[in-house]
């Protein structure tokens, strides 16, 4: 080993570690306790708001709800249209003005970063002054410069400045725009796992604990009645199980239904059905906020065998879905009311009394 590689200390890298703990479970699990502390009125019927006061989040893009794709929900689409559709029909159900939506949702996010992105304007790290030590009064650029943003916000704002702002304070303001937008980027892991997590907290303060145990993320071979994998075998995990006295209810929680999880839903629920080892029914069930009328038509409709595939289909509030499509939806949206007029798409409330009294 040579001497350099002796004395060669490894950096950690801080600002990674601090998104990753800022988003993770144990400070998601901080948030919701915080938030459902404050909200104690819980009830089935008014548990689909909470999850979109903590959950939905508006597309900058369009500046409204999100509900699809933002490329496709572009001013001109199909799904623009839906959209503001969508996003009147919550405001008027949240009772607000639609201006006022953006103030009240995307709350477990907003909380989440804080002030992470100003920490990572001002903060400079031992390992920040160590990496930049040998080139100290060389004139490098500071991380987060862009002389190119710089010169819009000059343009923009220079009828309205009395005199130009300091250099500092322009590479400040970049930097924290930059911050800003690389935090978008982790919404993804929030809804994913955080979808879970706040399912899972609407379930714990709605029920009787001591007679239904809760479980998000567990492995299948630790719930009652399911035995392990062969050896070489990947283990299985259940995105949220809810055991009682009289049920075993396996959920496949997903914000959105992609085109590889429809997959993925079948070869799930094969293995529950191969590893159960009690010889007793379980439920598996499916609750999303997808809108695409396709993807929820497929869902209600899979099969495996000569049964449904799914014992519930569960849809945050299907109202929301049907405002977006109107009244004249053809194709997949008109069979989409269909299942929700007959229940197979049915809303968070009653899945949440029948969980709760079965």
């Amino acid at each position: 080993m040579s001497t350099s590689d002796q004395q060669e200390t490894p950096i950690p890298d801080t600002e990674r570690e601090t998104v990753e703990r800022v988003f993770g479970a144990e400070n998601r699990a901080r948030l919701l306790k915080r938030y459902f502390d404050a909200n104690d009125t819980i009830t089935t019927q008014d548990a689909w708001r909470h999850v979109y006061r903590l959950l939905l989040w508006i597309d900058r893009t369009t500046a409204l709800a999100h509900c699809y794709e933002s490329d496709k929900a572009q001013p001109g689409r199909a799904w623009y249209e839906r959209s503001l559709a969508f996003h009147d029909w919550l405001a008027t159900a949240l009772n607000l003005e639609p201006g006022e939506l953006g103030d009240t949702i995307d709350w477990l996010f907003r909380e989440a970063i804080g002030d992470l992105a100003s920490q990572a304007v001002t903060s400079r790290s031992a390992a920040y002054e160590t990496q930049r030590a040998h080139y100290v009064g060389r004139g490098f650029p500071e991380p987060g410069e862009d002389p190119e943003l710089v010169g819009i916000i000059r343009e923009m704002l220079a009828p309205w400045m009395d005199r130009r702002p300091p250099d500092d304070e322009l590479r400040k303001l970049t930097r924290r725009i930059h911050a800003h937008l690389s935090q978008e980027n982790e919404r993804r892991n929030l809804v994913g796992e955080g979808f879970e997590d706040v399912i899972a907290a609407v379930v714990s303060r709605l029920t009787d604990t001591t007679d239904h145990a809760i479980r998000n993320r567990a492995v299948l071979h630790d719930l009652p009645g399911f035995h392990a994998p062969a050896p070489n075998e990947k283990i299985k995990k259940v995105d949220l199980a809810i055991i009682g006295p009289r049920q075993r209810n396996l959920i496949s929680a997903k914000w959105s239904i992609r085109a590889d999880r429809e997959e993925q839903f079948l070869s799930d629920f094969e293995a529950y059905a191969r590893l159960e080892s009690a010889g007793q029914n379980f439920s598996y069930t499916l609750i999303t906020n997808e809108f695409d009328a396709a993807r929820l038509k497929a869902a209600c409709e899979r099969r495996r065998q000569n049964a449904l595939l799914f014992t519930h289909v569960v849809h945050i509030n299907p109202k929301g879905v049907l405002a977006a499509y109107g009244e004249t939806g053809r194709g997949a949206a008109k069979q989409i009311r269909t299942h929700v007029e007959t229940g197979r798409l049915m809303d968070l409330a009653t899945w949440l009394e029948r969980v709760i009294f079965s």
